[in-house]
């Protein structure tokens, strides 16, 4: 037989080679292996590093925002007590304010109605005045400027109460323009006319006309002139002049009572100048003429006939009185 047979090829090179490589491999596997661990590691301790450092920052920023906090809730505690402090001011401002408006509005009140109480009661005393001047001397003009001037205060007196006020002083002098000049100085008036006409009364009788005469006083009338004699006629001139001054007496007698208006001392005077009247003249047209005035004087009422003067007065007295009744 031929030893010429191939021989197999040596294949121990070829495993030593791969279990080279295998070590190689796995060599090369625990590097890269190691190489990403200390990687991985060196990346966590990065991380814990970064991580422990955000804590920190972190911890400071909560420890800061815990200080901040704090200096906020101590600010906060301070706001409030300060606006409690400011509050408390406010509402006794408030309060002060209100008294201070309570205090002006009594005091502008107790002014206002000082004011009105000053009004009344020189509202009041012009009407007296002019009650006194109507019912005692009966001046009406005197009166009518008392209460023109009662009417020009009351204007000022401002309520619902002063309306009727007005109202009745109103009427009062409509009444009192009413009586004109009145009645007082129509009689004085008329007196003074009276007086006056006894310079034109005849002293004597008038004749009797020539065609009614007797035939003897016919013949008789050339030489003597015959009159009628009046026995309550005085004819001697003492007793005439004496007669006249007791009637000028009597005449400023009946004027004072005019004066007065004492009605019964008028017409007692009136009656007496009557009865000097009869004694002085004869009985003529002229005479009967004055003793018919006299007699219209003596009637004439002296007073003053008006139901509404006075009104505005007692009104004006009742309301003070309400006002001071307890």
């Amino acid at each position: 037989m031929n030893d010429d047979s191939p021989t197999p090829p040596r294949r121990l090179p070829l495993r030593w080679l791969a279990a080279v490589l295998v070590v190689l491999a796995a060599a090369a596997a625990g590097w890269f292996f190691w190489r990403g661990w200390q990687a991985e590691q060196r990346q966590d301790e990065q991380a814990r590093a970064t991580a422990a450092r955000q804590l920190a920052d972190l911890q400071k920023t909560v420890e800061d925002l815990r200080r901040d906090q704090r200096a906020t809730a101590r600010g906060v505690q301070d706001a409030a007590s300060t606006n409690r402090v400011l509050r408390d001011e406010m509402l006794g401002l408030g309060q002060r304010s209100a008294l201070l408006e309570e205090n002006l509005a009594r005091l502008a009140d107790n002014s206002r109605e000082g004011t009105q109480a000053v009004r009344r009661e020189e509202a009041e005393l012009l009407l007296v005045q002019a009650r006194q001047r109507l019912v005692y001397a009966a001046d009406l003009d005197g009166a009518r400027r008392l209460y023109a001037l009662a009417a020009g205060v009351m204007e000022d007196l401002d309520g619902p109460r002063y309306l009727n006020l007005r109202q009745a002083l109103m009427q009062e002098r409509n009444a009192l323009d009413a009586l004109g000049p009145g009645v007082r100085a129509r009689s004085a008036e008329q007196l003074t006319q009276w007086a006056a006409a006894l310079d034109t009364l005849p002293e004597q009788p008038q004749a009797a006309a020539a065609d009614k005469q007797p035939w003897w006083q016919q013949m008789l009338s050339p030489l003597v002139q015959i009159r009628p004699a009046d026995p309550q006629v005085l004819a001697a001139r003492s007793e005439r002049i004496a007669a006249h001054d007791a009637l000028q007496i009597e005449l400023s007698l009946a004027r004072a009572a005019l004066e007065r208006g004492d009605a019964g001392a008028w017409q007692q005077a009136l009656q007496r100048m009557d009865a000097w009247l009869l004694r002085l003249w004869p009985d003529t047209p002229q005479r009967q003429q004055q003793r018919q005035l006299l007699d219209e004087l003596g009637k004439a009422d002296l007073q003053i006939a008006a139901p509404e003067l006075g009104s505005t007065l007692q009104q004006l007295r009742g309301m003070r009185e309400a006002k001071e009744a307890p």
